[in-house]
């Protein structure tokens, strides 16, 4: 077995693949056609974020079985490719938990107390006390948005400093927040209190530009924002004007929109820290995750039971042959309930019937846990972290089987419990490879899930579907299938239409305001 360990991965990751009696040959970051030149008779290949493993380079590794990023994010890997070859890809999610948290603790310090503007006005020869009056943390709020691995660190350590901390997390129980002694907010509780504000999300269409102009308008005046997680959370630009405005206290920036980051005006400014996304710059986390990564990737050579592979779940060769049709629908099944689901999701679950009952569905529940959370945390979720990031934000998983169902061979019904009440949605097979939606909170439908979706909870009456199709049509927006579920004449109805492409936001809202409409939501799948 061989593997190709790339990028100045730390020698620590070389001596465990050979202690497991790999040959590990080390390379430095090698040109793309170089690469390809060199890979076909490599089974395994470590890489940090210098190279990149495209769909060339692994079109042309005909003998690779993984590929494992030492770190957390596999932006430089094509995982399409790699699932389609059948390439395992491993991260090491864990490594650089406890160095992220540290910086974002160093750069409130350092915010709060102006240590980097101190520092250079000292190197120039000022000695100038009185410009930089800095403010304590003891007894102050800190609200945290998202309250994974890190967030969670990060509220540890500033609670022992004193801070009362807040979070905002739509998949965090209150529960888990008790048991982390921090209280859950809405966003705009969070926004409204915090004397510091820390994001710790993945970057998403939901989280990008989540602190933006009117969010920040809405901040506690002389408010103080930390971002070390994902730039493009906070809107550069909005949050220089607020800041240039003394809305905004200070900043202090580990991440940007653009690396290196172009907008030179907020850099500018005298309220502002930045570093150049050194989160996880630790010797200890380099070599954590490079170590994470190895052992990981000696037990995939090996033949042996692993963990942090992104793309691929474990499932033995004959159950996989008989499950792997419905992966794509329970997965789309989780987003579809995602997207629904309002308030603060407490427990999901999932009940099957029909033949496939007989097997183990675990990977199925993985795959549509992975579904519900992945309109939120995005790539941070895969198929072997999924019921762990749940677990983590006190999400209860059911699974329940049924012998048969009256109306379908096989089935997957979701049901989601939240602080706002039920949400359900199911899915079957018509034909081999057709799945559908069949049903929507007791409404039943024949839907294909895919693409975008209008679900438009209505009241029963004349008129209501031809204001909908006028308005998206002035819009420039074509309907390619439209469905409605009744139960009775006259009462609440539910319209399901697939648009051929997104609809604005502006555009949403005068479907909204059609009488008789309930709060349409637009869905993703």
């Amino acid at each position: 077995m061989k593997v190709l360990v790339l990028d100045n991965v730390s020698e620590q990751a070389v001596a465990i693949l050979r202690e497991q009696g790999i040959e590990a040959e080390v390379s430095p970051t090698l040109p793309e056609e170089e690469l390809i030149a060199k890979i076909p008779p490599y089974e395994g290949m470590i890489v940090r974020s210098q190279t990149k493993v495209n769909a060339r380079v692994i079109a042309a590794a005909t003998n690779l079985k993984v590929i494992g990023r030492a770190g957390v994010g596999v932006d430089n890997v094509d995982l399409d490719a790699a699932t389609n070859k059948g390439v395992i890809v491993l991260n090491a999610p864990d490594g650089n938990t406890i160095s992220t948290a540290e910086h974002t603790i160093a750069m409130i310090m350092a915010l709060a107390r102006k240590i980097p503007q101190a520092h250079s006005a000292l190197k120039a020869g000022h000695w100038d006390r009185k410009s930089f009056t800095g403010v304590e943390i003891n007894g102050k709020t800190l609200g945290i948005i998202g309250m994974g691995r890190i967030g969670t660190e990060v509220a540890k350590r500033m609670q022992a400093m004193g801070m009362t901390v807040l979070s905002f997390d739509p998949f965090l129980t209150e529960e888990k927040a008790a048991k982390l002694g921090v209280r859950l907010v809405t966003l705009d509780e969070l926004l409204t209190a915090a004397d510091f504000i820390t994001v710790h999300t993945p970057l998403t269409k939901e989280t990008k530009g989540l602190l933006n102009a009117e969010s920040l308008q809405r901040t506690k005046p002389g408010v103080r924002i930390v971002n070390c997680a994902r730039g493009g959370i906070v809107d550069e630009e909005a949050l220089a004007d607020a800041i240039e405005a003394g809305h905004v206290a200070g900043a202090a920036l580990d991440v940007f929109s653009e690396e290196p980051p172009t907008n030179q005006r907020l850099l500018a400014l005298p309220q502002v820290v930045v570093t150049p996304h050194l989160g996880a710059s630790t010797a200890e986390a380099q070599v954590n995750v490079a170590i994470d990564v190895a052992v990981e990737m000696a037990k995939v050579l090996k033949g042996e039971p692993f963990k942090n592979a992104v793309n691929l779940p474990t499932i033995r060769p004959e159950v996989m042959k008989i499950l792997a049709p419905y992966f794509p629908l329970a997965e789309k099944l989780g987003c579809l309930i995602g997207q629904l689901t309002e308030g603060r999701l407490q427990r999901v679950e999932v009940e099957y019937s029909g033949e496939i009952t007989e097997y183990d569905l675990n990977p199925l529940t993985t795959l549509v846990v992975k579904g519900l959370l992945q309109p939120v945390l995005n790539s941070e979720v895969n198929i072997v972290n999924a019921r762990v990031l749940a677990k983590q934000r006190g999400i209860k998983v059911a699974e329940r089987r049924e012998a048969s169902d009256p109306d379908y061979n096989n089935k997957i019904r979701v049901k989601t419990i939240s602080d706002q009440g039920e949400r359900v949605v199911a899915g079957a097979f018509f034909r081999q490879n057709d799945q559908r939606v069949v049903e929507i909170d007791g409404y039943h439908f024949d839907v294909v899930p895919h693409g975008h979706l209008l679900i438009a909870p209505h009241q029963d009456k004349p008129g209501i579907i031809g204001q909908v199709g006028t308005i998206l049509g002035r819009a420039g927006i074509n309907i390619a299938y439209m469905q409605v579920g009744r139960k009775e004449v006259g009462g609440t109805a539910i319209m399901v239409l697939t648009v051929d492409h997104e609809i604005p936001a502006a555009v949403l809202d005068q479907i909204n305001q059609v009488e008789g409409m309930d709060k349409p939501v637009q869905v993703w799948l």
